[in-house]
């Protein structure tokens, strides 16, 4: 017998493999970069929230604070021109037909051919009927808020 066969040899033993916990530094690093991500999301979130409440509270109170529909229905066109301005600048000038048509929402003639043409001379009228005013102010919130959450888009 030669002494390379007589020498008592082990298998080979593999090391345990990697536990889960603790993470590597790498993937700590990942999770913080992740959280911050979703905070931040929330962050935002929360923020436009916020602010569209701060816009329809704005919408609500101007119109409010007119006395009757005549007025409402003037301050709801000005509103609606600051929203223009901020959405397109220059746009706070068109008038009549052009001025309905560019306050309509794609898709929507609800300005141009529908309840929003009061818009138009509903400021100059001597009375109105308080339905009708309050269909305009359905539309016109909706779309005040469309015009000032979204800028030059």
């Amino acid at each position: 017998m030669s002494a390379a066969t007589s020498l008592p040899l082990r298998d080979v033993h593999l090391p345990p493999i990697p536990s889960w916990w603790p993470l590597p530094l790498g993937w700590w690093l990942v999770l913080a970069a992740l959280a911050l991500v979703v905070l931040l999301a929330w962050a935002w979130r929360a923020h436009r929230r916020r602010q569209r409440r701060r816009w329809l509270r704005l919408f609500d109170t101007t119109v409010d604070a007119a006395q009757h529909g005549t007025a409402q229905v003037a301050a709801m066109a000005e509103l609606l021109r600051r929203a223009a301005r901020r959405r397109q600048p220059g746009a706070e000038l068109l008038q009549g037909q052009a001025w309905l048509e560019f306050l309509d929402a794609p898709g929507s003639r609800a300005f141009s051919d529908g309840d929003g043409r009061l818009l138009l001379d509903g400021g100059y009228r001597r009375s109105l009927d308080a339905a009708d005013v309050q269909r305009v102010r359905d539309l016109a919130r909706a779309r005040f808020l469309e015009l000032i959450s979204r800028r030059g888009r």
